[in-house]
Formats: C-alpha cells, structure tokens, sequence
C-alpha cells in the first residue's frame, strides 16, 4: 500500500487530550497538597479548639497601637511580651519574662511551659523580621488547635518541652491524605515508611526539613520540642508576608493549613488569648 495513500488521523484530538490529561493531574496535585497540610492539623476537634470550647469571639480594642482591626475572623495580635532581664537563652534566642508567663498563663489557662515558648518565639521572629509583627498570640492559637498545647488525647508537656506521649498523626500514606514517604528514617515520627505529622505544632518532616530550628540550644532541632517547633512556626508564617494586616494575617495562617476554617478557628483561639491575657 502507498503510505501516501493511508487515511491520515488529525493531529488536534491528541493534543487535547493530552491537554485535559495535564489539566487533570494538576488538579490532583493541588487536592494532595491540601490534604496534606490537613494532615500536619491531624484531627480537626482536638480538644485545644476554640470553637469547640464554646468560646465566644471577643471584639478586642488596639493594645500598644500594634494590633489589626479585630472580627470574628481576623485576631488581635497581642502586644509582644517583655524579654526577660535575667533568663538564661540560647544564643540567638530572646527569653521571654518569665514574671509575664506565669501571669498570662494563669489568666489565658495556657500551659506555662507552652506559653513560654510562644512568647519567646515572637520576641526572637520580632528581633529578626521586624516587619512581620506576629503575636505570641497567633503562636498560642496554633497550638491550641493542634495539640491542645502537647496535651491532646490527654497527654502531659513535661519541663523539657516534649509530649508525653510524643503526639503523631497518620502516616502519609495516601489513604486519606497525600502520599508522603518516609524522610526522616523515622527519627523524628517513629515512622520509617511513610512520615507523618508530629509533634505540639504538627510539622511534616519533609517540612522540618527546611524550616527546622534549635531553639532550646540542645544543638538539634527537633519538631516534638515545643521550643524548636514554636521558633520554626513563627518563622514559617512570617516567610508569607508581614502579619500585621488582616489580608496579611490570613495569609499566613492559611499557608500553614490551607483551610479557611482552620483560619477562622486560629483567629477566635487568638483572640479569647489577647482578650483573656489583657485581663
């Protein structure tokens, strides 16, 4: 048979289809990806949630001229404490006042351990990134959500800053979330097939990979530490932007869980905090 001859097909379905495949897979990709930052959130009515507390949004005045207009879906970021005149701080490091935590502590119902290392954690991103202006109290409502503070399921945070029991959500293993395989040898999620997320502010460790700190100058930055795991968030919010307006909170917050919910409920915790802490 002359070739010339052969009934050629037309070119142009091909290339749609090939089209619509890439469409596809791109959309899959942006699914696996909210779902696995859902997955570093683990469970969504951990007992650290405002709203499932009952709690009521306050409408909380500017403190110091450095808090964003306040709603029911945008926080008050708090006044950042004092540094401590006299604490002991990794290099690097500002300590918070240890007079102003146990004060706020007892007046936000925070862990006072927890909150030391909220709070020393803003002072120390505020030194860094002036422009970013996050609150010890976004750090605390973060928290709350993920861990209960490292409390969840009824667990303890002992002085060293670790949960015990060491708190780890599902593994990554596509069931019901992205497919995240193991990348950490199981060093820091007990995990060595698949990773998962761990510790009081639920990092991934393919994200600690990157946003890794060592804030309690043990020489390891560990995401079950809740000092390490505080100065990494605070870092990792502000790499989106300044937080000091609404948009720009939002922002932020949504870049460490992509819902608007889990932005909502962030911003109730953090501000019954400022409100609760302003006394």
């Amino acid at each position: 048979m002359d070739l010339d001859d052969t009934a050629r097909r037309p070119f142009w379905p091909w290339v749609f289809a090939l089209v619509i495949t890439l469409v596809t897979a791109g959309g899959l990709l942006v699914v696996a990806q909210t779902a696995a930052h859902e997955s570093e959130r683990s469970a969504a009515d951990w007992s650290g949630s405002a709203r499932a507390e009952g709690w009521e949004v306050p409408s909380v005045a500017a403190a110091a001229g450095d808090a964003v207009a306040a709603s029911d879906q945008t926080p008050v970021t708090d006044a950042v404490p004092a540094p401590a005149s006299d604490a002991v701080a990794p290099a690097d490091v500002v300590a918070a006042d240890p007079t102003w935590t146990s004060t706020v502590a007892g007046r936000t119902g925070i862990p006072d351990r927890a909150l030391r290392a909220y709070a020393t954690a803003a002072l120390t991103v505020q030194r860094e990134q002036p422009d970013c202006g996050i609150g010890w109290n976004t750090l605390a409502g973060l928290g709350a959500i993920e861990s209960a503070h490292g409390t969840h399921s009824g667990g303890s945070l002992g002085a060293d800053g670790y949960p015990d029991p060491p708190i780890r959500g599902i593994a990554l293993d596509g069931s019901a979330s992205a497919a995240i395989g193991d990348t950490d040898g199981g060093v820091f999620d007990g995990d060595a097939v698949w990773d998962r997320a761990v510790g009081p502010l639920q990092f991934i460790p393919a994200t600690w990979q990157r946003w890794g700190a060592d804030a309690n100058g043990d020489g390891a930055a560990d995401p079950n530490q809740i000092d390490d795991a505080a100065l990494a968030a605070a870092r990792y919010l502000c790499a989106a932007g300044e937080m000091t307006s609404p948009a720009g909170w939002r922002r932020a917050v949504f870049s460490y869980n992509h819902l608007d919910s889990y932005v909502d409920d962030v911003a109730a915790t953090a501000n019954v905090y400022a409100a609760r802490a302003a006394g």
